[in-house]
């Protein structure tokens, strides 16, 4: 069976807050994300691409996107186009299909309409990235800092 790829006219790639009617052969993926801990929202400072399409709109809560039946890669990514969540869905003709994005203090995960980790890849969060790289950069500098003060102290006197 063969699904439309493009959409019809008028029907663009876009999230809505309100269930949309759906031509034939289409169905919806009804996406919800929370704002996670961060300062700045995360789905606002991030980028929902469906098909390595960008998809205006999208924003913190739960958003209806029309798209053609059939398989689909969607995902967030940040301003450089870094994917911070990534899962494929089937989505049928004339239904929804939920996901819900939730971007955590530890791992971002993506999860089904039953509560089923469908995460094919979730980066880890800003602040784990964050709480690592200042780690290393602190046994960096403390043992560079103490490896000076070593070679000080053992110089000639």
């Amino acid at each position: 069976m063969s699904y439309p790829s493009t959409p019809p006219p008028g029907m663009a790639l876009a999230a809505s807050p309100y269930p949309v009617p759906l031509p034939p052969g289409w169905g919806a993926l009804v996406l919800s994300a929370n704002r996670g801990p961060y300062l700045v929202s995360a789905p606002s400072s991030y980028r929902l691409k469906i098909d390595g399409r960008d998809v205006p709109g999208m924003a913190e809560g739960t958003f209806h996107i029309p798209v053609p039946a059939g398989e689909h890669d969607v995902r967030f990514t940040d301003l450089l186009g870094v994917p911070a969540m990534t899962t494929r869905v089937v989505v049928q003709p004339g239904t929804g299909h939920r996901l819900s994005f939730r971007f955590g203090g530890w791992r971002n995960r993506v999860y089904d309409g039953a509560g089923t980790d469908v995460t094919k890849f979730g980066m880890w969060s800003n602040y784990t990235l964050l709480l690592i790289t200042s780690a290393v950069i602190g046994v960096i500098c403390c043992g560079g800092l103490g490896l000076l003060a070593m070679l000080d102290s053992s110089g000639p006197s």
